[in-house]
């Protein structure tokens, strides 16, 4: 089946490069279409208790997304002005500070002394604007932007969705630059691996084409989040780079054996299609099992990871084969001499000291599982990105201010009494880190009739069956002292409401971090068993998954613990982003391999001759895919300005060469020693080539 088809492609270039070419069209409008999400806590599942209290704020509150504004050193006359202003803004649904109170004819005597000292802090003021749609929307980030636009400088925005729309503009600033500087880098090792100046060219346009259609894609999911945008297309050019390494080495070693080049590449594809459908499934199936994350961001990273690695080797068989074959004269004119040492005396050296490498694999083995299991992770947004964003100073100024550096809002029945809200906000304000309560009750007070409030005011905290009751905190999200503040305050709103919900950036991301962690556990175990079927039923065996899943996993936990060593914490998704990517490239590289290996074994040669072998053709493929992806993913890590795409990079980086470095020095080894027993617990292990 695969032959037919191998053939029938090297005899249709011309028929599937057009064909390759024209699908560019509907790509590029796809990729244009496809809108980008920059809120990662809009991907919590819907049945996440804060997750339905926001959906509260939007509706009946209109209160979807709130933003703080500071205004400091600037006049009431200024401020006032500033607020009307606001108020025209589409999609801001209600503004209040403390003229809402004052411009209705009652005596600021009447107001109790903590509203005053909630709007009023040294020489600043702060005033809440609420927004009709989602905090991530684009009618709520162009608000944002027409909002800064109205402020001076001595005016700050703060909140969730100020930090959405910054980093949506520092990632459509930087992702031509990472693109940018990971193809320069990663030509530049390409023109030093291969023989000819032609093929890295050749390379990426196979490559090119195969992001494009993978984006382009994306349109039937609608959206993707900003962090796989981001990376996607750097990873699928590590990946699909893989597979056109392996492809194209193969056509070299297929070109000795025979004069038509047609019949060379016919055979390069039928020979490469076991290790590459093998090594393909098991990325797929990696990036998949983030399908089954509570947190849908997993679904979004896996569905488009593993399209682009179904897309990228459809690439490299049906296209790469094209343009190689087309362009056959050229890359032979612009040949070059190989860069590249022989492996073979490395490979007899390494083998002749495999007890040596073998121990060093044991010994490795405690150490990285336990430094991978204590890894500090952190779970708080901007941490992630730099300081110099204006939501961070905001944010800054905000807590200077008025000690304030995030907000919880509990969503009560609008059926409980003055005397028991009352009560609740006494005791919410003994609770260690809460700044100031907000509420109905306490903007009027026991002595303030309803009917003197404007409605626009009572709307703000009450709405149909709900009320709102709004708390500051002095403390971050996703620390051990937010989580302890969050857990009393849980517990006294239930207290008098069992049914209250409790919302806001700090207890969804405590929420996110308790999935999270539940998450990680579920995609690795699915990964690794999914891993180890598709690898079992590849090698018809039992002891093949074990001895390569071994091999995989070490390079994950030495690289995800190095952090612990070096006592540096990361961001909560490079954990799982790092799992399932380096787990793909590194079976990549340990299934080229094996399948060689095995391949010599049925040529008739003895285990020493065929570790030998496999080494030594291998080798030079995988190095160079290594290198390729170092070189793709650590350019970015040093250009970046958002440290979650900078610390993922620089793992993606330094996993790469881990994982070549255990491929190249100790699955050899690995291989040679247990030869025998995959002999006699493999079907077909030794049977003869046909």
């Amino acid at each position: 089946m695969i032959r037919p088809i191998s053939k029938w492609i090297t005899h249709h270039t011309k028929l599937l490069v057009i064909t390759a070419l024209l699908l560019v069209i509907p790509s590029l409008f796809g990729y244009v279409k496809t809108r980008t999400n920059y809120d990662v806590l809009s991907y919590l599942p819907s049945d996440v208790r804060s997750v339905e209290g926001s959906k509260l704020l939007e509706d009946p509150f209109r209160a979807a997304a709130t933003s703080m504004i500071v205004v400091e050193g600037m006049p009431p006359a200024y401020t006032q002005n500033l607020l009307n202003e606001i108020e025209q803004v589409p999609h801001v649904s209600k503004t209040l500070w403390i003229s809402d109170l004052l411009g209705i004819q009652i005596p600021e005597s009447f107001l109790p002394e903590e509203l005053s000292r909630d709007f009023f802090r040294d020489n600043a003021t702060m005033m809440i604007v609420q927004y009709d749609t989602d905090l991530s929307s684009d009618e709520t980030m162009e608000a944002i932007v027409q909002i800064r636009r109205l402020m001076n400088e001595k005016c700050f925005i703060a909140g969730m969705s100020a930090m959405v729309q910054d980093i949506k503009d520092l990632v459509l600033t930087e992702l031509p630059v990472y693109s940018l500087v990971a193809v320069i880098l990663t030509l530049g090792v390409m023109f030093f691996s291969f023989e000819s100046y032609l093929m890295p060219l050749i390379f990426f346009s196979c490559i090119g084409l195969a992001v494009l259609y993978n984006m382009g894609s994306n349109l039937f999911l609608g959206q993707i989040s900003y962090i796989t945008k981001a990376i996607a297309a750097i990873l699928q050019l590590g990946v699909t780079m893989d597979y056109s390494i392996f492809l194209y080495r193969r056509y070299e070693e297929e070109k000795t054996r025979h004069e038509d080049i047609r019949e060379a590449m016919t055979e390069a594809i039928f020979a490469a299609f076991s290790s590459l459908s093998g090594s393909s499934l098991t990325t797929i199936a990696g990036f998949l099992a983030l399908c089954a994350m509570r947190f849908t961001m997993g679904r979004d990273m896996g569905i488009v990871m593993a399209k682009g690695v179904v897309i990228g080797i459809l690439c490299v068989l049906f296209v790469l084969p094209c343009f190689i074959l087309l362009l056959d004269r050229q890359i032979e004119a612009y040949r070059h001499r190989n860069f590249f040492p022989d492996f073979t005396n490395f490979n007899r050296r390494l083998l002749k000291h495999r007890r040596f490498w073998i121990a060093l694999f044991l010994i490795c083995l405690l150490p990285a599982l336990y430094s991978q299991k204590h890894t500090r992770i952190y779970y708080q947004i901007s941490r992630s990105l730099p300081d110099t964003l204006p939501s961070i100073q905001s944010k800054r100024k905000l807590n200077e201010h008025f000690q304030m550096s995030t907000e919880h809002v509990a969503i009560l029945s609008s059926e409980l009494d003055n005397h028991s809200l009352e009560e609740l906000e006494n005791q919410l304000e003994e609770v260690p880190g809460i700044g100031h309560v907000v509420s109905y009750h306490s903007l009027i007070g026991n002595g303030i009739p309803d009917f003197f409030l404007p409605e626009d005011l009572r709307t703000t905290f009450k709405s149909g069956p709900y009320q709102l009751l709004m708390m500051s905190s002095d403390f971050e999200p996703a620390t051990d002292e937010m989580k302890t503040q969050l857990a009393s305050v849980s517990a006294l709103v239930t207290q008098y409401d069992p049914n209250a919900y409790l919302t806001g950036e700090s207890a969804m991301t405590e929420d996110l971090r308790m999935i999270f962690s539940q998450d990680n556990i579920v995609t690795n175990r699915l990964s690794i068993a999914a891993i180890f079927v598709i690898v079992m039923l590849l090698f018809q065996s039992f002891t093949v998954p074990m001895a390569l899943i071994l091999a995989i996993e070490l390079a994950i936990y030495i690289n995800q613990g190095l952090c612990y060593w070096m006592g540096t914490s990361i961001s909560f998704i490079a954990p799982i982003l790092i799992g399932a990517i380096q787990l793909g490239a590194t079976v990549d590289y340990a299934i080229l391999m094996s399948s060689r290996f095995r391949e010599e074994i049925r040529k008739g040669h003895d285990r020493m001759e065929a570790a030998l072998l496999a080494g030594s053709t291998s080798d030079s493929s995988i190095i160079t895919s290594a290198l390729g992806m170092f070189s793709a993913t650590v350019g970015v890590a040093i250009v970046s300005r958002m440290y979650l795409i900078k610390e993922v990079c620089m793992l993606l980086a330094r996993g790469a060469l881990i994982s070549a470095f255990i491929v190249s020095f100790i699955l050899p080894c690995i291989l040679y020693e247990l030869e025998p027993l995959f002999r006699r617990t493999s079907k077909s292990w030794a049977d003869k080539a046909q």
